[in-house]
């Protein structure tokens, strides 16, 4: 049987009446730093300066058309330390607990980051392992790449680039508390943490290629992954530069040891879900390309009763830069019923909007996104949907209150006390009739983008965020009146916080 992605969306739906519990099993809690056994990760410099930049700014800019590049340690930890950084630590009964600068359902990060290097100063030509944990490298494979890399990315051999990032999941990590469900949360989960390296690339006037179409198996390879457990999700590299010297041969290299795979497991006793590596291997078709014509909010069978354009904001109000707001990034749920200012919520939908990301703007068709408003100065209560080719929001319906998708969201009442509950949807049949089983992909990881775009916009403006991953799915469709093919993917909670007292 074919698993599709609305056949594996309704398969791990939660249903108020069905809902099974079961027991976290805390002795065999995943290790969430993956690590290489006898390898030391080369730590990279901290003592770096970042740009002065704010959110929206960065948003702003042109692509870039310079030849800026990373060249060295201290600019490539830059990058990494505004991508996915250790934040906080708490300490708890069972060990300290580490905050990271991007979000993750249940703090379970599944998310890991490799890179392939050549021509850096004072860095070995190779592919690296990121260790979040010492901010620092492992290198797996020493040598120059270049060529195979190309060939496994699909991107261009013209213009090679000194830097190519790889994003995977290990499955384990979120599947020990979720369990088939939990694939949705490796593809936001590492959404979250692309979006982050775009803007810091953005904020670095960088130019960054981000794909979610290469080879599956070649890249898993390439990394050395036990694909039974952790699999690429997305590449990106860092603008070509023709300086550099000819790729080297397009062949992929040998496996990696057998003890470089196993670094893939993080837990002594391991239970498979086959439904995630089903509903993972049914998008092992690369698709690529793009697709004129798609409109995703035509697909959900909602039409707004009229459209009003989204007026530009005149200042910033962000009260913190970009580089702050990452490192302050929080999910912060204590909100209060209290209006949101207009230019709040005008940063709010404004950055929404904003796709100067060209490379990778047509990944943005496969989701649809609305917002429900309550207490808002200048927005009508409601349902909304937001066009973002057309830069407008328009009314669906007043009848979406608040409290009902607090009760959906598994009876998490302080989400009524919110401003906005953004809303990611798609319709799950369209998305494999155009891109197949690579559809949900797509559609997850770049709603888990935008989950963590206003993440940092809310940190920006001293508000409070919260992703929501976990709702009654077809009570949700329901209430959003979808038609029968189309669901709520996410949802993001962003609103006015009980401040600490000074």
């Amino acid at each position: 049987m074919k698993i599709t992605p609305l056949f594996y969306h309704q398969e791990t739906s939660y249903d108020r009446n069905r809902m099974s519990g079961h027991s976290l099993d805390w002795e065999n809690q995943p290790d969430v730093f993956k690590t290489y056994p006898g390898e030391a990760p080369l730590e990279l410099p901290r003592d770096v300066r970042f740009p002065r930049t704010t959110l929206s700014a960065v948003l702003e800019k042109n692509e870039p058309d310079n030849d800026i590049r990373i060249q060295s340690r201290k600019d490539l930890s830059r990058l990494l330390l505004q991508t996915y950084t250790l934040t906080a630590r708490a300490r708890h009964p069972g060990g300290d607990f580490t905050y990271r600068s991007a979000a993750s359902a249940g703090a379970l990060y599944p998310t890991e980051i490799y890179m392939a290097l050549r021509g850096f100063k004072d860095l070995e030509d190779g592919l690296y392992h990121f260790s979040i944990a010492h901010h620092g490298l492992v290198l797996l494979r020493p040598g120059d790449f270049s060529g195979a890399v190309a060939e496994v990315t699909g991107m261009s051999h013209s213009g090679l680039s000194s830097l190519v990032f790889f994003f995977s999941a290990i499955f384990f990590r979120s599947a020990w508390k979720y369990r088939e469900r939990s694939y949705r949360y490796h593809l936001l989960d590492t959404g979250h943490v692309i979006e982050n390296l775009f803007l810091a690339s953005r904020a670095m006037d960088l130019l960054l290629r981000l794909s979610f179409d290469f080879d599956d198996r070649e890249a898993n390879q390439f990394l050395g992954l036990d694909d039974s457990r952790e699999v690429c999700l997305a590449v990106a590299k860092v603008a070509g530069d023709d300086r550099l010297a000819e790729a080297q041969s397009a062949t992929l290299p040998p496996n990696l040891p057998q003890e470089i795979q196993q670094a893939s497991r993080v837990a002594s006793r391991e239970t498979g879900y086959p439904l995630i590596r089903e509903m993972h291997w049914a998008g092992l078709e690369r698709v690529g390309g793009t697709t004129p014509g798609m409109d995703m909010t035509k697909e959900i069978g909602l039409r707004p009763r009229q459209w009003a354009k989204i007026a530009p904001f005149a200042i910033r109000p962000e009260s913190t830069h970009f580089t702050e707001a990452v490192f302050g990034r929080r999910s912060r749920r204590n909100f209060v019923q209290k209006a949101m200012r207009a230019d709040d919520a005008r940063v709010l939908l404004q950055l929404l909007i904003n796709t100067t990301d060209s490379a990778s703007s047509h990944y943005g068709a496969s989701i649809c996104t609305g917002f429900i408003s309550k207490g808002v100065d200048g927005i009508v209560d409601g349902f909304h949907l937001l066009n973002t080719g057309t830069e407008a929001f328009g009314l669906v319906s007043h009848d979406v209150p608040m409290e009902a998708m607090a009760s959906i969201c598994l009876d998490q009442l302080w989400l009524a006390n919110a401003g906005i509950h953004f809303l990611f949807m798609t319709n799950l049949q369209a998305l494999d009739r155009t891109w197949g089983g690579r559809g949900y992909r797509y559609a997850m990881m770049t709603a888990g983008r935008m989950g963590e775009r206003l993440y940092l916009a809310a940190e920006s403006l001293g508000l409070g965020c919260c992703g929501i991953g976990a709702f009654y799915d077809n009570e949700a469709a329901r209430s959003l009146a979808l038609n029968r093919d189309s669901r709520l993917l996410y949802l993001v909670a962003v609103g006015q916080v009980k401040k600490k007292p000074s």
